[in-house]
Parts: structure tokens; C-alpha cells; sequence
């Protein structure tokens, strides 16, 4: 089913405003309340690039996305992603959570395309009775550099004392990160983000986003918490581009050729998710990377803007 790209206009004072659609999601949830929260605007064509970032920041949520009618008309939309501070060119739960609002809108369960800053994104979307599941491939490389961070530098990042780290690195998957990890689930629940330490060490930081975990590949699922100021994001209840970059890095490192981890993320800040990710590599290479989970549908509503914002 061909979704349908409008808007309506009303009057308010002599303003000419115009009303955009929007759908309330939770991202990566087990619960009604849990993962992470989406607005996803449905139809944004003739929003400016100003006012896309006004309505992010109104909405206040780590994400807002904004669906556009696609370039190539195969695909299924192209999709701008704004924080409450800035534009990504690609975001995880974004990702998973605007493809699962385009299927329960009219596309249903199968395979789209969305057009994103970093280029086609496929995802795989199947819909349930009470969620829906969606499921996006990056095919591209891990990169991580030479440099190393420091186990004085994470710790104090942190609030924790060296003795708490077990190792650290920076990585990206498409959006970098320091990846910390750390000793329990409860140093990853007592670590607090030094905002004083973080902005006087940018120059040592190859990345400002501070991803950290706990817990053994392979034997349970991992525990993990990530902090992104310079986004706007405090912290995240759950983060796709995250997990992209954790488990390549972490397939990299070990070198294994096939590498599945389920990670429980946003359970200290009371919303709980659970983030589905794959890797699988070819000659030492990243071939692919999946990553996953639930949706859930809150509600829906319009937003007014002045027509010429």
C-alpha cells in the first residue's frame, strides 16, 4: 500500500499554520512504557531544516525523525534524523522505529528501504498483534583507529577508579564512540559521566559519545549504558547505532566470524530494552551487521507550525 504524502493548513490569527502528523513510539521495548521513545513525523515535506530542529526540541525526545517522500521512488521514504541539539546522518533506534511506524501505517511486514545520511538503509519489518519487529543491515566497515583511551581517562570520565575497567576503545559504526568495559552491572549502574572531566578532555576524546557495558559475550546479555551530551542526550534509554558499533568491534576483536549478543540497555533510568545485534565478517572484514528489536505504538496526534517556518 502506497503511503500518502500530505498535510492541512488552518488559520489562527491571521497565521496561516500548517498541521503535521506525528506518531508516538517506544523503540527496542518489552513493556508498554519501556525503550526508548520516537516521534516520528509522518509527512514533512515543506518543514525547513530550521523548524525540523525547532519541533526536535520541542518534543525533547533523543530522537525525532522526519519522513520525506524518497529520491527513488523504490524506496520506501527518505527519513532526516535530528537530537534535540543537531541532525544525524544515521541513527539505530531512529531506524528501527520509523520503519516499524511505516509498516503499521500502510507498508505492513516485509522489507523496505530508507534513505538516510550515510545512504540506503534495508530494514526488515514483521508485524505482530501487540509489536512490531523491525531489523536493520549496515553493510559497511568497523572502524577503529590506533589511538587507545587510557583506563585513567575512562575512569575518570566516569567517577570510577581504574581498578573498574577491564578495557576500552574507540569505535564506529557509523556514529563513533568510547566503548568501556567494565567490571559488573553494578559499576555500570554507579558510574556517573563527569560533565567537567568530558568537556576539559575533548582533545584525548576521538569520539564524545561514552558507550559502557558488563557482562561476557556468549554467556549472558550485556548490560550496557551510553551518554551523549554533545547530542543533546544526557543519557539513552537505547541505542541502535551503539550496538552497531559494539558488536563489530566486539566480532572484530575476538575475530570471530559470526557474533550475536542481546543487550539490556535503559533499565537504571527506568526503561528498560532490549537490543537484538548481530555481526558477521569475511576475511577479516565486517560483511554485515543486523540489529534489531520491538516496537511499541503509543498514540498519535498533529503539530501546528507556521506555514512559512
Amino acid at each position: 500500500m502506497a503511503l500518502a504524502w500530505k498535510s492541512t493548513l488552518s488559520r489562527t490569527e491571521g497565521l496561516v499554520l500548517q498541521s503535521y502528523h506525528f506518531v508516538i513510539a517506544n523503540v527496542f521495548a518489552q513493556t508498554h512504557f519501556g525503550g526508548n521513545q520516537l516521534a516520528v513525523f509522518t509527512d514533512a515535506a515543506g518543514l525547513s531544516d530550521e523548524t525540523m530542529q525547532a519541533i526536535a526540541r520541542q518534543m525533547n525526545f533523543s530522537e525525532t525523525t522526519f519522513v520525506l517522500p524518497p529520491r527513488d521512488m523504490a524506496n520506501a521514504a527518505n527519513v532526516r534524523i535530528f537530537t534535540p541539539a543537531s541532525e544525524l546522518p544515521f541513527a539505530g533506534h531512529p531506524t528501527v522505529g520509523t520503519a516499524a511506524v511505516l509498516g503499521y501505517r500502510g507498508l505492513g511486514s516485509g522489507r523496505i528501504v530508507l534513505e538516510e545520511g550515510i545512504g540506503n538503509i534495508e530494514v526488515d519489518v514483521m508485524l505482530r498483534q501487540e509489536s512490531i519487529v523491525a531489523r536493520f543491515t549496515v553493510r559497511r566497515e568497523i572502524e577503529i583507529p590506533a589511538i587507545v583511551p587510557s583506563f585513567d581517562l575512562v575512569a575518570s570520565l566516569l567517577t570510577l577508579n581504574e581498578a573498574d575497567v577491564v578495557s576500552a576503545w574507540f569505535a564506529s559504526g557509523g556514529v563513533p564512540f568510547l566503548v568501556a568495559h567494565l567490571a559488573s552491572r553494578e559499576t555500570v549502574d554507579h558510574a556517573m559521566l563527569d560533565r567537567t572531566v568530558w568537556a576539559a578532555r575533548q582533545a584525548d576524546l576521538w569520539s564524545p559519545h561514552v558507550l559502557i557495558f558488563s557482562g561476557e559475550v556468549g554467556s549472558e546479555p550485556l548490560y550496557a549504558r551510553m551518554f551523549a551530551p554533545a547530542l543533546g542526550v544526557d543519557e539513552d534509554p537505547a541505542t541502535g547505532a551503539a550496538a552497531v558499533t559494539l558488536v563489530g568491534s566486539l566480532a572484530k576483536r575476538a575475530r570471530k566470524q559470526t557474533l550475536s549478543i542481546t543487550i539490556d540497555q535503559g533499565v537504571k533510568m527506568g526503561r528498560p530494552s532490549v537490543i537484538e545485534a548481530s555481526a558477521d565478517m569475511r576475511d577479516g572484514l565486517i560483511a554485515s551487521i543486523e540489529v534489531g528489536g520491538s516496537t511499541v505504538i503509543l498514540g498519535e496526534g498533529t503539530l501546528r507550525v507556521p506555514s512559512s517556518a
